[in-house]
């Protein structure tokens, strides 16, 4: 991609039943500097533009010019016409193959990163489809350990673990998987956020960080011997912290990530703050991937009440990323 052209990124609506499809079309009508392509249904998405009454001109996947209202699209079909609010796990493998299509696209190179909508869980697994998430998804097509991290203007906050039961977290907390999702977290920082210095938050596992051993021993045993090993490497790391004060805003202001140990140590926080105003960012692949920090609220679908701000946020974070790898991506030689 030469340094003047704008990354080009797939755009996936994910539950054809939930609002990604109605929130693509507002994103289509959102000035945007960064060309998109729609890997979907392109009937689903004249039905979702009808439903929220909004004009869509779908474009060939080579389009070269988009205006406002215009979206070029990859068209997938879906296996059965879909109604909004009513799932139906016969286009669960639509959602599944959809994904893994913008996946193979961006590891080809072919697109320079991932913006999706939301994602039905449930569906999935009732079709018989193994899915625990798309962040995990992502991560076995590709081949690679990353992170999950969720982000607003307010916070960044990475997780240690992601879908696991609170029961199985103690266990999958170790030295190797934090050294390594802490390298991740410290270099998408550095590269895709262009923090220079990155200073990361490190949460305990147990309530007020073991307590000196009384409440727990993984901040003794696993958590606190990893920080000071990466502190030798140069990383600037704090804690393990207790979670209950880690999220004071006078904390936060000197943090410039938090590494929880556990989806609902970190993000229940973090939705808090602005809800409809975080993305979801998939640290550790070898091309950008943005989603919604939110579900697929299957009352809203179609009612044109849903709120695109996520998706919008998304995009142009993807677009941000994706033009800061391309810069600062190796030239070689000849």
């Amino acid at each position: 991609m030469p340094a003047s052209e704008p990354p080009l990124l797939g755009l996936i609506p994910g539950e054809p039943a939930g609002i990604g499809p109605e929130l693509c079309v507002r994103l289509a009508h959102t000035p945007f500097a960064a060309p998109l392509l729609a890997i979907a249904d392109a009937e689903l998405l004249r039905d979702a533009a009808s439903a929220i009454g909004l004009p869509l001109e779908l474009l060939e996947p080579d389009a070269t010019q988009v205006a406002p209202g215009q979206l070029r699209v990859l068209h997938r079909a879906r296996a059965q016409a879909s109604h909004f609010g009513q799932l139906d796990p016969r286009n669960a493998a639509y959602v599944h193959d959809s994904l893994l299509e913008g996946a193979r696209l961006a590891a080809a190179g072919e697109l320079s990163g991932l913006v999706t909508g939301p994602v039905h869980k449930g569906v999935l697994n009732d079709a018989g489809i193994a899915y625990t998430g798309t962040t995990e998804l992502l991560a076995q097509q590709a081949g690679c350990e990353v992170v999950m991290m969720l982000a607003s203007p307010k916070m960044r906050v990475a997780l240690a673990t992601t879908h696991l039961p609170l029961r199985a977290v103690p266990a999958a907390i170790s030295a190797e998987g934090l050294r390594t999702t802490l390298e991740i977290l410290h270099a998408a920082l550095l590269s895709d956020f262009g923090i220079l210095a990155p200073r990361i938050a490190v949460l305990g596992l147990n309530p007020h960080a073991g307590e000196g051993g009384h409440l727990g021993r993984e901040e003794i045993d696993v958590i606190a011997p990893l920080l000071e090993q990466l502190r030798a490497r140069g990383m600037d790391l704090i804690g393990p912290l207790p979670a209950d004060t880690a999220f004071l805003p006078d904390k936060l202001a000197g943090f410039d990530a938090v590494l929880a140990m556990y989806h609902d140590q970190g993000l229940p926080v973090l939705k808090y703050s602005g809800f409809e105003q975080g993305t979801n960012i998939t640290l550790g692949l070898p091309y950008v991937r943005v989603a919604v920090d939110h579900g697929t609220a299957l009352d809203l679908a179609g009612s044109g009440h849903a709120d695109a701000s996520s998706l919008i946020l998304a995009a142009r974070q993807a677009h941000d990323f994706a033009r800061r790898r391309h810069a600062h991506a190796p030239r070689l030689l000849v």
